[in-house]
């Protein structure tokens, strides 16, 4: 990209673009991470009901410094709006696997154009498991994967992936810097970009076969 953004200006923009995705009264799973900047570039019309799967509905922004208090699926100090409840981990995944997701925000390791993704495990680290992304990608109405477009300059849009799959052609929006990607009749399409990059520029920083619309727009923020 000709304009160098660091990465908490390129966090900052995905995050941004996806709220654009989030309709008003939509019932949301946020993953840890970069998908929980989201919330806060949603319009002033659009109010969502977050839900984390350890057992809070209407989570919000912590309101005590004690992560002893509240916490949600990433173990960072939470808070819960006025209306909200608290639920057993049995009864959020039956909202989860029962389809009552509108949508799941969730970064990942690697997408590939087929739809599949990898984003529970990290190579060369322990990690605890795939926490509830397995019954997340199957479960939501509609799954979005906001991330940076390559890891250290190496691809993050694959041909196929490499890890273990979290899921089998469950994404159906990719958010990055660089641009937006749909996934349409077996397809793989770029149909928007930043303006700050060109179409080659994209397709040098992306492994996976794509197509690109023919009513490409700007990246809409």
């Amino acid at each position: 990209m000709p304009v160098q953004l660091d990465r908490g200006q390129i966090k900052e923009l995905i995050a941004r673009r996806v709220a654009r995705e989030l309709r008003d009264g939509d019932f949301v799973n946020l993953g840890i991470g970069l998908p929980t900047l989201v919330p806060s570039y949603l319009p002033p019309d659009v109010s969502v009901t977050l839900q984390a799967e350890v057992g809070i509905i209407a989570a919000g922004p912590a309101d005590k410094p004690d992560p002893r208090y509240i916490v949600d699926a990433g173990g960072r100090p939470a808070g819960i709006k006025i209306g909200g409840a608290f639920i057993d981990s049995a009864m959020s995944f039956v909202l989860i696997r029962g389809g009552h997701v509108d949508a799941t925000v969730l970064g990942a390791l690697e997408v590939d154009q087929h739809g599949n993704l990898a984003n529970w495990i990290v190579p060369g680290k322990i990690v605890p498991g795939m926490g509830g992304a397995m019954d997340l990608v199957v479960g939501a109405k509609r799954v979005i994967v906001a991330m940076e477009h390559t890891q250290k300059g190496k691809p993050k849009i694959l041909r196929r992936c490499t890890l273990p799959l979290t899921a089998v052609g469950s994404v159906d929006l990719i958010v990055t810097e660089m641009g937006v990607f749909e996934f349409h009749d077996g397809d793989l399409v770029l149909t928007e970009i930043n303006p700050d990059c060109t179409i080659d520029e994209v397709r040098s920083a992306t492994e996976a076969d794509f197509v690109v619309t023919d009513n490409l727009t700007p990246l809409r923020l």
